[in-house]
């Protein structure tokens, strides 16, 4: 298995790791890394895996910094090229910058760095006690060394006792930083050794010397891997679709969430709205006794004793109001025949 590149991106990724290892559960895992570092809880996850395994080899190449080294510290052997090179550091990580703040939002940017500053001090406690775990030495001492930085050779990864074993190829040369890759480092805060050559001319020949020692490296265990799977573009696409299938259904079951979300959100607007249905049937049945009451008042009350003739086609105030009570019943009576069906 190869890791390379960005610690949480596609080539360097827990599920991959976790599903080589699955495959050869009983079999030795040769892993070689090149990687210049990235996510701390993606190498702690891959940490855990190669423990689980608890036969994994691992082969640092090249430059690596930060979280590759720290993935490696599951593994039950750790070799590494004479011209590879080894970085451990502290934790960082993205903080913003205010142009201009008032004392308001000064208070806020504390507090969150002070919040900041208290979970990297816990990380870097964790990846110092994996380390010292490792190199055999006090915890105190790695929190030193990751506090100084800097690049180590082959060697002093070796003295420090990060790796077991030192492997050496005829002709084997320090490796070479391009342009390109510089940018790329001092752009993630990791120091670039100024003994190096910056020259893409030379790159060629290192890299021809590069592949052969990787050839060499994996001999075995290409042969295994050819014996046990004689087709290995047909397991390339069986990993390309099962992760095809992977992202489907992660798609799938978003699209069940939203929907399921727009469900519960028709579900409480139709409550609403019988709520407020329920709410001025009430008031129309508040206001229909009331009425009732009125009438009933004015049809108990005694007969008015004037002798002056009404004339016929005069509204009386009696008639008024149950003629406002007819229409309040009807009302009432409409509205709840709407809400019943």
């Amino acid at each position: 298995m190869h890791l390379r590149g960005y610690v949480g991106g596609w080539d360097f990724d827990a599920e991959y790791v976790d599903y080589i290892l699955n495959k050869y559960k009983d079999q030795p895992v040769n892993v070689l890394i090149d990687s210049l570092g990235g996510e701390l809880a993606t190498a702690l996850s891959i940490v855990a895996s190669f423990r689980r395994h608890g036969n994994v080899h691992v082969h640092f190449v090249g430059m690596n910094a930060s979280a590759a080294t720290i993935a490696s510290m599951g593994a039950k052997r750790i070799t590494m090229d004479a011209s590879a090179m080894y970085l451990v550091h502290k934790c960082s990580v993205e903080f913003i910058k205010w142009a201009s703040a008032n004392s308001d939002k000064l208070a806020e940017i504390i507090k969150e760095a002070e919040q900041k500053k208290t979970d990297l001090e816990k990380m870097d406690l964790n990846v110092a006690q994996l380390y010292a775990s490792k190199c055999k030495k006090k915890t105190e001492d790695l929190l030193a060394l990751m506090k100084k930085g800097g690049w180590l050779t082959a060697q002093e990864a070796m003295e420090y006792g990060f790796v077991d074993e030192i492997t050496s190829f005829d002709e084997d040369e320090a490796p070479i930083i391009t342009d390109s890759i510089a940018a790329d480092m001092m752009a993630s805060g990791i120091p670039v050794p100024s003994s190096f050559i910056h020259n893409e001319e030379q790159h060629t020949g290192l890299f021809t010397r590069f592949v052969e020692s990787l050839t060499r490296f994996f001999s075995s265990e290409n042969k295994n891997q050819n014996n046990n799977n004689p087709n290995n573009e047909t397991e390339m696409k069986n990993q390309t679709t099962t992760t095809n299938e992977a992202q489907e259904q992660q798609t799938e079951t978003q699209e069940q969430q939203t929907e399921t979300q727009e469900q519960q959100t028709e579900a409480q607007e139709q409550q609403t709205e019988a709520q407020e249905q329920q709410t001025e049937v009430e008031a129309l049945r508040r206001e229909n006794e009331t009425l009732k009451a009125e009438i009933k008042a004015l049809r108990d009350a005694p007969g008015d004793k004037t002798k002056k003739v009404v004339e016929a086609n005069k509204t009386t105030k009696e008639d008024n109001a149950y003629a406002q009570y007819v229409n309040t019943e009807n009302n009432a009576r409409d509205l709840y025949n709407a809400i019943k069906r």
